[in-house]
């Protein structure tokens, strides 16, 4: 016994306080069963280091895009060491350089990862959309956890290789789409469960977006680029193109090469509390209107409707054939009779109408403040038993509380095989954001000289089903107007594009500048 206790006491413990913190994160090992009892021990420990690291030490967190959304993250990861910070403009992430003085800085995340690989548990991807992909990806490779903005990605090949790479690596993933973790989207799911507006069949989505500059030309570009930015960077695997202010920061998300508009900004927000209520996942179908659209920029306005397949029973009701309607640019769904007059649909950045066959919930952007429609239906309706996890801090609705960013930590550091994972992991953001970019697709594919149908979706294989080799659209490239003598005159230029290979490559997209993704893994 006395050579027991020696060993617990001296060599043990000892080697506990030793042993590299990167292990325990990368493998997720705990001190449980060293602590516990006495168990073999491989003699490679004995002999170097055994590790006794608690669940609740910190993670080695990196961010990617730190200017804008990604100076929140951080704040919220912020129980965390930050270790590195990595922008392509330095001004504007200079406040965020500031909150962080002893972490390094770095433009470029290919940098970064080869100088700080081994010093990085965790990374966040803040950047614009067209990067979100080719960093998380090389990100996991390396066997690092990711938290990567909404949209997750700008195509939907991108969004299958992430889903795929986060399982090959069982790397813990979180998409930023912070509503996901509040009570009120759970507690929206389990009273459609309960049965109490029986089966769902048609839900209505929108947004106030965009509040941004939307339906633009392509920028002319010739401006000299600011000292602080390196454009090159910023470009990453888009095509070069000249720089201009119009781009950068913040407005990105109104062109194609760079984002993904009002649908890929706020769909990820809004459209969550129907893929946790309903489970849906790949449509069968889209189709899109539009204010008109042209070759870089996405409509002012636009609507789409998704048609998903029936899908297993959940709770009380069944899932039949769901069709979810998407409106945003000031764009309405009908106003439910049922609401009284001068009250608002949802609250000022959006809201949700689910539609059953005993009755209809209302609720805001986020699923918040959910409510059965007429509001006296809430006078006598009793609140189903909590079925789905609550996120510690997800009761406040407060979109800039930590609980997204936390519970993505808590799964940092648990093993694989036990952990709780995310509720927005990647193996439902993924199939979530392929959803969204479809609707994408479908703008940028229908319009007045687009294609004149119901486009059919084969999600397993990624394509549309019925376009043709044959197919032609006619994409707006020049859009003037001037007034002349009095008279207005129009300079409205189209050009002429296969259908077939436009869809293949925005669901794909090529790669430009020496940039390039990882292989997808087999399954």
């Amino acid at each position: 016994m006395a050579f027991f206790v020696y060993l617990k006491t001296h060599i043990i413990d000892n080697a506990m306080k030793e042993y590299s913190r990167r292990e325990f994160i990368k493998t997720g090992v705990t001190a449980a069963a060293g602590a516990a009892a006495f168990t073999i021990i491989p003699s490679h420990v004995l002999g170097k280091t055994l590790g006794h690291v608690a669940p609740s030490d910190k993670l080695n967190i990196a961010g990617v895009g730190i200017g804008g959304v990604g100076r929140r993250n951080l704040k919220n990861m912020a129980t965390e060491n930050i270790v590195a910070l990595c922008d392509v403009d330095w001004s504007y992430a200079m406040k965020t350089f500031n909150d962080y003085p002893s972490a390094k800085r770095f433009k470029d995340w290919r940098v970064m990862f080869d100088q700080m690989a081994k010093d990085i548990d965790a990374v966040l991807v803040a950047t614009p959309d067209h990067t979100h992909a080719v960093v998380a990806a090389h990100a996991m490779t390396l066997g690092k956890h990711v938290y990567v903005q909404k949209p997750l990605t700008h195509s939907v090949y991108e969004a299958r290789l992430l889903t795929k790479l986060a399982k090959k690596y069982k790397v813990a993933t979180q998409m930023g789409n912070q509503g996901n973790s509040f009570d009120d989207c759970r507690q929206l799911a389990e009273w459609i469960w309960s049965g109490v507006i029986g089966d769902v069949y048609e839900v209505h989505a929108w947004t106030d977006r965009p509040i941004w500059p939307q339906g633009l030309m392509k920028p002319a570009g010739g401006v000299k680029v600011p000292k602080t930015l390196d454009w090159d960077l910023f470009i990453g695997p888009a095509e070069t193109r000249p720089y201009d202010p119009a781009y950068t920061p913040w407005n990105w998300r109104g062109f194609y090469d760079f984002g993904t508009g009002a649908l890929g900004d706020m769909a990820c927000h809004i459209m969550d509390p129907i893929v946790m209520a309903l489970g849906i996942k790949y449509p069968t179908s889209v189709e899109a209107s539009s204010t008109l659209s042209n070759l870089y920029s996405p409509p002012h306005a636009e609507k789409i409707t998704y048609t998903f397949p029936a899908r297993e029973p959940k709770g009380n009701v069944n899932m039949p054939e769901v069709k979810v309607y998407w409106y945003d640019g000031g764009l309405l769904p009908d106003r439910p009779a049922e609401l009284p007059d001068g009250e608002m649909m949802g609250d000022e950045n959006g809201g949700l109408i689910f539609v059953g066959t005993k009755g209809k919930i209302m609720a805001g952007c986020y699923g918040l403040k959910p409510m059965l429609l007429p509001k006296s239906s809430m006078d006598y309706f009793k609140e189903p038993k909590p079925v789905i996890r609550r996120v510690p801090g997800g009761g406040t609705g407060n979109i800039w509380v930590n609980a997204h960013e936390q519970d993505w930590i808590r799964a940092c550091k648990e093993s694989p095989e036990n952990r709780v994972e995310t509720s927005s992991n990647f193996q439902i953001a993924g199939p979530f954001t392929e959803m969204v970019d479809v609707g994408v697709l479908a703008v940028r594919l229908s319009g007045p000289t687009g294609l004149h149908r119901e486009l059919k979706w084969d999600g397993e294989n990624m394509r549309f089903t019925n376009i043709s080799d044959s197919d032609k659209i006619k994409i707006v490239n020049y859009d003037d107007f001037k007034i002349i003598d009095g008279d207005p005159r129009f300079d409205r230029r189209y050009a002429e594009f296969g259908a077939k290979a436009m869809a293949e490559e925005w669901i794909k997209h090529t790669y430009h500048n020496g940039y390039s993704l990882p292989d997808m893994p087999k399954d």
